[in-house]
């Protein structure tokens, strides 16, 4: 039986990867603080020292921290500590074996070409998770490890987008910034798919989302509705919402390691259409099954669906 090792496996992401993984036949190692949902749990601080790989055959590392630190802060060294060093021990300890790294769209340069390609530029990113997922996939990339870049992660057990997207909602209104737009988003079962697809792939990097793109308001009415929260969408001028998220890092500045209740990258990616192409995963023969028609936060299951074979028969730190 082949054996798999997934790092943060007690996470929104990692935990869906290691449960598909299980589902598929595969013995689980759960690499990480905390117990995974299935398999052995091997006890792992990302910010200490490598892990204890014995026995593993292949690699997902999909610990990270995740958040958007105010600049300068202890979160923003803790993130690197974990992003970045955390890395750099998970692939001494891989020594040899194939690691897939689950990175972000985020590391992707602003730009308005569209669709995004896996060679548009990396760098100037707008925070400090982009910049340390970067210098993470930089480090797998040159040990030879396949590195997906999903954009928006949703679905069920999801701690960060959408709970962050309900809790603005206020008397009945839900301010998004700018007008509509068309991106990218990409269901965790799509990703915990690809991620176990990836193995067998040539090294590099490759996009990874749903099958297409969505209108940014008609996909967060389809999420409000999935919730049943009744809310009118109210668009705010770009500047103003740019403004308010400045004055709000202004101010979670002042108060040392406070997080800021909006941030210029948050505006940033509901305001900004980016739409990835898939193109090169394709060709791998990786095809996104989910779409956003699928999503239902109620369900407590991970996706158990058979997929191709495996070789031998992708705020998530845990």
């Amino acid at each position: 039986m082949t054996t798999i090792a997934v790092t943060g496996a007690a996470g929104f992401c990692g935990s869906h990867i290691a449960a598909t993984a299980a589902a598929r036949g595969m013995d689980v190692l759960c690499v990480g603080r905390r117990p995974g949902p299935v398999g052995r749990h091997v006890r792992w601080d990302a910010t200490a020292a490598p892990p204890d790989l014995t026995g593993a055959d292949l690699v997902v590392h999909c610990a990270a921290a995740v958040g958007d630190p105010v600049p300068g802060s202890r979160a923003e060294s803790a993130m690197h500590s974990v992003n970045v060093t955390g890395t750099a021990r998970l692939l001494e300890a891989a020594a040899g074996r194939p690691v897939v790294y689950v990175s972000s769209a985020s590391v992707y340069a602003p730009g308005s070409r569209r669709p995004l390609d896996e060679g548009h530029l990396v760098g100037g990113q707008r925070n400090a998770y982009g910049r340390t997922k970067a210098a993470g996939e930089a480090l797998a990339l040159a040990a030879g490890a396949v590195v997906v870049r999903p954009r928006a992660v949703y679905g069920p057990g999801d701690p960060h987008l959408v709970p962050r997207l309900l809790s603005r909602v206020r008397a009945g209104r839900l301010p998004l910034p700018g007008p509509d737009v068309l991106l990218s988003l990409t269901a965790v079962e799509n990703l915990a798919d690809a991620c176990l697809s990836a193995l067998g792939w040539p090294p590099g990097a490759y996009n990874v989302a749903d099958p297409v793109p969505y209108r940014r308001d008609a996909a967060i009415r389809a999420v409000l509705r999935a919730h049943r929260v009744r809310a009118r969408i109210v668009h705010l001028p770009l500047p103003l919402a740019r403004a308010a998220a400045a004055a709000a890092e202004t101010l979670a500045g002042s108060r040392r390691d406070a997080d800021p209740w909006l941030t210029r990258y948050a505006v940033d990616q509901l305001a900004r259409g980016v739409v990835l192409d898939v193109t090169k995963a394709r060709r791998q023969g990786w095809t996104a099954r989910r779409t956003l028609a699928d999503y239902d936060p109620s369900a407590t299951g991970r996706d158990t669906a058979p997929a191709g074979t495996l070789p031998g028969t992708r705020d998530r730190v845990s």
